[in-house]
C-alpha cells in the first residue's frame, strides 16, 4: 500500500508540475532583433493572455547565469507590454549570448535569447575595392562593411551588375559608392532606377532585398545593403555595366542576322 501511494503522489506531482509549467502561456516574450552590436537599443516586448489586476512583469537579463538587469514592466489594457534598453555600460562587455526571462504572477514564465557583440569585436572595414574591367580597364569601389569583409567583387555582363563575394561574421551592413559610369540602372526616360539586389544564404537559397540609397548625383549613387551572419554572395543588377558585353552581343547577332538574310536572298536571286 505504502508503494502504491508513493507512486500516487508522483503522478500527482508530475500532473501539478505540468500544469503549472503550461500556465507559461499565459505570457510570451521577444526582441526586435536576434542580433546586437554595442550601443544598439534593444526593444523587449510581450503579451499576457489574462490581465491579473495590477500584476506587473518582472523582466530579468542574465548573461552565463548572472543577473545584468531586473525591470518591474507595467501590462497595458490590451495586455502588452514593452522594455526598452540600451546594449552599453560596463555589464557589456561579454560577447554572446544573452538570455532575457520574464515572470507574471505565479509560476507564468516566458524566456528569449538574443546574440551580443561588443565594440571591440566588431570588424568594420572601409576601403577601395579594385574592379577589374577587361578591356576597359579597371575602377575602384569605395565601400564600408560592417560585420564582415568583402573577399571579392567582379563584374558580371549577363545580369548588367556586380557580384560581391563577402564573408559574413555577424548581421552586419555595406555600403557602396557606385559609379555611373560603370555601373547604373536607368529607366528609358534616363532617370534612375531601382537595383535589384540578391543574396545567397548559407543553405545556398537566394533571396531580394531591399536597400537605402543615401546619395545619388551625376557621378555615383551610394547605396547600403543589410545581411545577415554567414551569408556569402551579394548581386547588384542594374541595366548597365562596363564592358558592355550584352549589347554587343546584341550587335554582333543583328549583324549575323541581318547577313544571313541578305545571303539567302543573294541565293535565291542567282537560282532564279
Amino acid at each position: 500500500m505504502d508503494i502504491k501511494l508513493f507512486y500516487t503522489i508522483a503522478i500527482l506531482a508530475t500532473i501539478c508540475t505540468g500544469t503549472a509549467f503550461a500556465q507559461s502561456s499565459l505570457i510570451s516574450t521577444q526582441t526586435d532583433k536576434d542580433n546586437y552590436d554595442e550601443g544598439d537599443t534593444i526593444v523587449i516586448s510581450g503579451q499576457v493572455t489574462t490581465i491579473i489586476g495590477d500584476t506587473q512583469v518582472t523582466l530579468q537579463l542574465f548573461k552565463d547565469g548572472n543577473l545584468i538587469e531586473i525591470a518591474q514592466v507595467a501590462v497595458s489594457a490590451d495586455g502588452n507590454y514593452s522594455h526598452t534598453l540600451i546594449a552599453e555600460g560596463p555589464q557589456w562587455n561579454n560577447p554572446g549570448i544573452y538570455s532575457v526571462k520574464t515572470v507574471y504572477g505565479e509560476g507564468n514564465i516566458a524566456e528569449t535569447e538574443f546574440k551580443f557583440t561588443p565594440e571591440s569585436l566588431i570588424l568594420e572595414t572601409t576601403s577601395n575595392y579594385e574592379v577589374k574591367a577587361g578591356s576597359s580597364g579597371t575602377f575602384d569601389i569605395p565601400y564600408t562593411m560592417r560585420g564582415g569583409i568583402v573577399e571579392d567583387i567582379s563584374i558580371e555582363p549577363k545580369i548588367f551588375g556586380l557580384i560581391l563575394k563577402i564573408e559574413a561574421t555577424d548581421n552586419g551592413v555595406l555600403t557602396l559608392d557606385l559609379p555611373r559610369d560603370y555601373i547604373d540602372a536607368e529607366k528609358q526616360n534616363g532617370k534612375d532606377e531601382v537595383f535589384i539586389i540578391l543574396i545567397e544564404k548559407q543553405n545556398g537559397e537566394i533571396i531580394e532585398t531591399t536597400y537605402d540609397e543615401s546619395i545619388s548625383n551625376s557621378n555615383i549613387r551610394t547605396i547600403t545593403i543589410n545581411f545577415e551572419e554567414s551569408d556569402s554572395e551579394i548581386q547588384i543588377i542594374g541595366t548597365y555595366v562596363i564592358p558592355e558585353f550584352g549589347t554587343i552581343v546584341m550587335i554582333v547577332l543583328t549583324i549575323g542576322i541581318m547577313a544571313s538574310i541578305l545571303l539567302t536572298r543573294n541565293r535565291f536571286q542567282i537560282k532564279i
